[in-house]
């Protein structure tokens, strides 16, 4: 039995029996320990299932399920955490932003996530250029703090929005200004750590803050001075092992940085002192064009010894990747000629000093392409295709799979380019592809890999190439691991690389810190296998289905969609993008889109989530998607968690009785189309407070929620109705002047006068407007609650209704944004007969763009008005916003777009009763005060019914569709 007072003081433990972690590894419950840590820390402990899975990898391909996670909220947690981890041998390993593609976060113990709550920047001196964070503290957060004071912080991974200052001193991470500012380890100046026996340290330069400690090291240290001083430290990506050589006299026996990149397996980072470095007044890009990759190996080193602040290289083939993606078809397109390219940032004291600093550095490069960008914009668009390197070529131009693994190897600079050409031979002999690209300045590789690792004999594959490519490494006097750490990818690799002394100096070093192996076990020493808890594996996907959607990009199979998920971790960033709202306002691991695929994984792997379609846990983890698509374009390999959400809610409810909200707002073209013959009845039952609360109650809609008005005419109704325009016989059959209206339910039902603008406006471009010639509906509300059976249904009904306008070549004009990325979109996933119905829909603004290259083209006047502009979350996520933009532009509108994404409401979504809380946190992002803060005569734009009414009920403003601004505009 455990103390009775361990809840209230964390006391230790004394009368249980301990258990070894390698015998805890074993084992894949331990119930005993999760009943413990939830009584003692019953705020910050996560036993459930559904979190459990949501950690089960990072950005690795290894995937182990823990025992438990520990969101803790202050150094007190942790320590109560680990007090009952070690009385009961239970291993712990410490995860920042989990974007470790080594597998250095993954364990079978207590996970320890700081970047939920111990995310305080607590000092920031910029008179000492330094800074105390806690470990969960986002790179780009330190970043924009110091850069009030035109500071920053040097080491920054291409995950800078996301990663953690913790998860960058577990594995000593580098980025694209290391070969100007240093790793993470050059740029830490003291650690507050947490060792396994709960003393705390103070390393630092000099001291441990131990004095048995020190006495430890400098035995160990005096014992292995040759080995350490040859084997060690030689070059600044050497990030494989121990970095023992900080332990050096000559270095200043500084442990702080010695105990940087160990990766959680010495003790747990409760807080570190970082040094900060100035930043060059003015910066621009030089972009280097090679015929191949090789040449730019060649020339990197060069270029950094120059001064260039980055030189960072990729080639062709990460480009032909991007190409690929939806709606980036032209990236990389401002790229000068080439097969590959290096990116050279740099610096001036004036922007004119630093163009003339590139130039002369393009000059030195004969032979070269080059060009220099100077504008913000320009360089954020090229660094981007560079930074999302990870995720894009996890998915190679002809849709295979590429995979870390031998992830991010380096050289001494000078023989980067010799060992590129080799491990490019090593790879034609094991008949593997892959993408190169990586910090070739400072003779760091990084390479995804086509690898199967879906079989036995593809693991086999696997290990004899990492092994060739280890011993090639060392022959060229590097290192298996330049920036991301050894992790589970490279730890039983350090014997092909160090001495036999240097493995057992790595022993020694931890044994002084963590004798009894519990911190992070089977990473650097006594290594786990290599090829062993691989995600995906042999046999991992258990559960065979076969998806209603056809998912084209993904050979129709549910499993390859899901792993699309990589673990890169973009949708966790929450200083910009739209991507995952959810995640943006819980901060909560689950609910990012990274936290749903894993539990989607795990699911189809059918071990530790064994029911299947019927999983709760599942549909826990999907619950507070808001099905926004913002996946679908900010991340960079395309997970589209909307599509997996509906088709699991499908499977998991079929034949099966499902939520309330599902039968009043999926069901809502059909009640809808019933109201509509009664409206002022309808309306009148539903805005009294007594049949409104019960009408929500049996509908399953949030309790704070309006409900909605029906219109007292239908715009179908009133279209019908109207008179004869003049003029329109005239131009009956023509293709090109002829455009169907499409009528979805919000415009036909509950908001007519959207419709009966768009009229107006497309008759005055002398468009003549038609309606299908029966009834239609894109099924959007059937799909977006799962019910894809009745959404296939809808959808082939209104391609009958449709047949002869689409074969006469009529365009489909869609006025409500989710409605017309489902005729674009999800109807040829649904419907294998939609591809034309698909091809032929455009959105209103941009049959309207395509007008206004004369004045007699363009019947409006220009307005001269602000305006806070709201883009559809579905619209921005597929076919983005440029028609819109132009648009506005054109009349004079200036706009402010809300850059966060979904306005919250998302359809069902913010009606469904426990959604009010995160909707509205959703809008308060920046919707909300955007809005509040506007002038009365500002216009406030949204083209989605959701997003207006959103606002309605947040800011009593009333938002306006695009239709209804160029109506008024009309001259």
């Amino acid at each position: 039995m455990l103390h009775a007072t361990l809840a209230c003081n964390f006391g230790r433990l004394t009368d249980v029996p301990a258990k070894t972690p390698s015998d805890r590894t074993t084992r894949h419950v331990d119930d005993e320990f999760r009943r413990h840590l939830s009584a003692a820390l019953p705020r910050a402990a996560r036993i459930d299932l559904t979190s459990r899975a949501a950690y089960s990898s990072d950005a690795s391909i290894y995937r182990q399920m823990p025992a438990a996670v520990l969101e803790p909220r202050d150094a007190e947690e942790v320590v109560a955490a680990t007090d009952i981890a070690r009385e009961l041998g239970v291993p712990v390993t410490a995860r920042g932003g989990g974007t470790s593609v080594a597998g250095n976060a993954v364990s079978p113990g207590l996970v320890i996530d700081f970047s939920r709550h111990m995310n305080a920047i607590q000092h920031l001196a910029p008179d000492t250029r330094s800074a105390v964070v806690e470990p969960g503290v986002i790179l780009d957060d330190l970043r924009v703090a110091a850069s009030a004071h035109g500071l920053t912080f040097g080491p920054d991974p291409s995950t800078h929005s996301r990663c953690t200052l913790g998860g960058m001193i577990g594995n000593n991470a580098c980025g694209s200004h290391s070969v100007a500012w240093g790793t993470t380890a050059d740029n830490v100046q003291a650690l507050r750590m947490l060792l396994p026996d709960g003393r705390r340290l103070d390393a630092r330069r000099g001291t441990s803050g131990d004095p048995g400690v020190d006495a430890e090291l400098l035995r160990l240290r005096d014992a292995n001075l040759a080995t350490v001083r040859t084997e060690l430290g030689r070059f600044s990506r050497q990030v494989s092992g121990y970095g023992l050589a900080h332990l050096l006299p000559e270095r200043g026996f500084d442990v702080a940085k010695a105990l940087v990149g160990t990766e959680s397996t010495c003790g747990v980072v409760l807080s570190a002192t970082v040094q900060l470095v100035e930043t060059p007044a003015a910066r621009v890009l030089l972009v280097l064009g090679f015929d191949d990759v090789h040449q730019a190996a060649d020339c990197a080193p060069l270029l950094a010894k120059a001064g260039a602040l980055t030189v960072e290289g990729m080639d062709a083939a990460l480009v032909a990747a991007l190409r690929t993606r939806p709606g980036r078809s032209e990236a990389g397109a401002e790229l000068p000629s080439g097969q590959a390219w290096l990116y050279c940032e740099v610096g001036g004291a004036t922007a004119d000093e630093a163009t003339d600093a590139a130039k002369a550095l393009a000059e030195s490069v004969p032979g070269a392409t080059a060009q220099v960008i100077t504008d913000v914009a320009g360089m954020r668009g090229l660094w981007r295709i560079r930074e999302e390197g990870a995720g894009i070529v996890t998915r190679l131009a002809d849709g295979g799979e590429a995979w870390p693994g031998w992830e991010d190897s380096a050289v001494p600079p000078e023989n980067f380019g010799a060992y590129l050409r080799e491990l490019r031979a090593l790879m034609d002999d094991h008949g593997r592809r892959g993408v190169s690209y990586g910090h070739f300045g400072e003779g760091c590789l990084h390479l995804r890999t086509d690898w199967d690792l879906s079989s036995r004999r593809g693991l086999d594959d696997y290990r004899a190439f990492v092994e060739s490519a280890a011993i090639l490494v060392a022959r060229h006097g590097g290192s298996i691991s330049g920036e991301h750490g050894d992790g589970r990818a490279r730890s039983e690799l350090l014997s092909r690389m160090y001495s036999t002394e240097a493995v057992a100096a790595f022993s020694a070093f931890k044994g002084v810190f963590d004798p009894e192996n519990l911190f992070n076990p089977g990473v650097i020493v006594d290594p786990e296998p290599l090829d062993a808890n691989v995600r995906p594996g042999p046999g991992h996907d258990r559960l065979d289905l076969t998806p209603v959607h056809a998912l084209h990009q993904d050979g129709g199979s549910f499993a390859s969609a899901v792993h699309r998920c990589v673990g890169v971790g973009k949708c966790r960033q929450t200083s910009a993008g739209a991507m995952c709202p959810s995640y943006k306002v819980t901060r909560d691991e689950v609910q990012s889109t990274r936290g749903r695929a894993r539990a989607l994984s795990e699911m189809l792997r059918g071990e530790s989530i064994p029911d299947g379609w019927r999983s709760t846990e599942v549909r826990d983890a999907l619950d507070l998607c808001l099905s926004c698509k913002a996946c679908r374009n900010d991340c960079p390999v395309n997970v589209d968690m909307a599509t997996y959400k509906a088709e699991f809610l499908h499977h998991h409810y079929r034949r099966r009785l499902r939520p309330a909200a599902h039968y009043s707002m999926g069901w809502l073209p059909l009640w809808s189309r019933i109201a509509a013959r009664i409206p002022r009845l309808v309306n009148a039952i539903t805005t009294r407070p007594a049949p409104a609360a019960l009408l929500k109650s049996l509908g399953g809609i949030d309790p704070h929620r309006d409900m909605i008005r029906f219109a007292e005419q239908s715009f179908e109704t009133w279209f019908a109705r109207r008179p004869r325009q003049p003029g329109q016989a005239a131009t009956a059959g023509d293709p090109n002047s002829t455009v169907v209206l499409w009528p979805d339910t919000f415009t036909n039902y509950l908001a007519p006068e959207v419709g009966k603008a768009a009229v107006e406006v497309l008759e005055a471009l002398g468009y003549r407007v038609e309606l299908p010639t029966g009834s239609v509906c894109c099924g959007l509300t059937w799909h977006s609650t799962g019910q894809l059976s009745v959404a296939q249904r809808m959808l082939r009904r209104s391609l009958g209704s449709l047949d002869a306008q689409l074969a006469a070549g009529y365009r489909v004009v869609g006025l409500e944004p989710s409605c017309t990325v489902m005729l674009r979109d999800e109807a040829t996933e649904l419907a294998g007969a939609a591809a034309r119905l698909s091809a032929q829909t455009v959105t209103f603004a941009e049959l309207i763009a395509e007008h206004g290259e004369n004045t007699d083209d363009w019947p409006f006047r220009e307005l001269d008005v602000a305006a806070v502009v709201q883009i559809h979350c579905h619209q921005e996520a597929t076919t983005g916003s440029a028609a819109d933009r132009t648009v506005l532009q054109r009349l004079g509108v200036r706009t402010d777009v809300i850059g966060s994404g979904c306005c919250g409401l998302a359809g069902n979504f913010g009606f469904e009763k426990g959604h009010w809380d995160v909707s509205q946190a959703c809008a308060e992002l920046e919707l909300y005060p955007k809005v509040r803060a506007s002038a009365p005569e500002d216009l406030v734009l949204a083209d989605g019914f959701s997003c207006r009414a959103q606002l309605a009920q947040g800011t009593h403003r009333s938002g306006r569709h695009l239709a209804e601004v160029l109506r008024d505009a009309l001259r």
